[in-house]
């Protein structure tokens, strides 16, 4: 599966009055790191391939995160993220956070490809198209 790799660096805003990363930031990083995976893999933006496959997003329907180092205001982290299960409507990722090239973090995710219904406003689970699964798989 493809391997995506991004650079963030710590702001402020992303810190308890400590200076340590607050945990929820790192769920926002990685879900941003779920939409460079996507984008890298099909070669669009998140807003191009929404359109293109006319689904509604992917939704998270679990997550788990280990926390081993911290990381403070200030720092660059290198995230990598992967595919790690796809399945017919879900799949599963994986990101690991790394600090100085040790392992600071891991998240866990577990999503939904949807599509909406413009009549009622809900969303319900679709097939990941195979485009979309040859293009994680053999990127």
């Amino acid at each position: 599966m493809l391997v995506n790799s991004r650079t963030v660096r710590i702001e402020w805003g992303d810190c308890d009055p400590a200076g340590i990363v607050y945990y929820p930031r790192y769920f926002a990083f990685f879900d941003a790191c779920t939409a460079a995976l996507f984008e890298r893999a099909l070669g669009m933006t998140k807003h191009d391939y929404l359109n293109a496959y006319d689904f509604a997003g992917h939704p998270l329907v679990s997550t788990q995160s280990r926390f081993i180092i911290p990381t403070r205001f200030g720092d660059d982290v290198r995230i990598e993220s992967t595919i790690t299960e796809l399945r017919r409507s879900s799949f599963d990722l994986s990101h690991r956070l790394f600090k100085n090239g040790a392992l600071a973090v891991e998240g866990f995710e577990t999503r939904v490809w949807v599509r909406g219904d413009a009549t009622n406003g809900k969303i319900s689970s679709a097939p990941i198209p195979q485009e979309v699964i040859d293009r994680l798989s053999n990127a």
